[in-house]
């Protein structure tokens, strides 16, 4: 329990709603390189922080990246997965476009899919554990 102490409170509630989001390349082609995953961090936790969410954690593969969360409930999951996604695509295709040739026939960098799922329970210590593992581009 003592890892839950991240309870946080707003003007007329109190809460912890934690999600773990998966964002996934278009068609998994290997993507990401070098500093790519840098940099959509930064770009992520920019976006989190004008939803008023706390990002927790973040790593990911050369074609996806895990984004653990914390947000209020006056957030729509949905808003925030689509802001995530299309901002940090749009300006990752703006900064390096040697992209270009992983989306010229989808005119997209990432999938319109993404994961979207609540710890189930488990501590957050173990989510973290996870993403930790996954082997980021060299």
């Amino acid at each position: 329990m003592a890892e839950y102490q991240n309870i946080r409170t707003g003007r007329h509630c109190t809460f912890a709603l934690h999600a773990h989001l998966v964002f996934v390349t278009k068609y998994r082609h290997k993507v990401f390189k070098d500093a790519h995953p840098q940099r959509i961090e930064e770009i992520m936790r920019a976006v989190c922080e004008d939803f008023e969410c706390e990002s927790v954690e973040f790593n990911g593969e050369d074609n996806h990246v895990h984004l653990p969360l914390n947000f209020p409930p006056k957030v729509a999951l949905s808003k925030l997965v689509n802001s995530l996604n299309g901002v940090s695509s749009r300006r990752l295709r703006q900064e390096h476009p040697e992209l270009v040739r992983h989306y010229w026939r989808a005119q997209r960098l990432r999938s319109d899919s993404c994961f979207a799922g609540s710890d189930g329970g488990a501590p957050p210590s173990i989510v973290r554990q996870y993403i930790e593992q996954q082997n980021r581009p060299l």
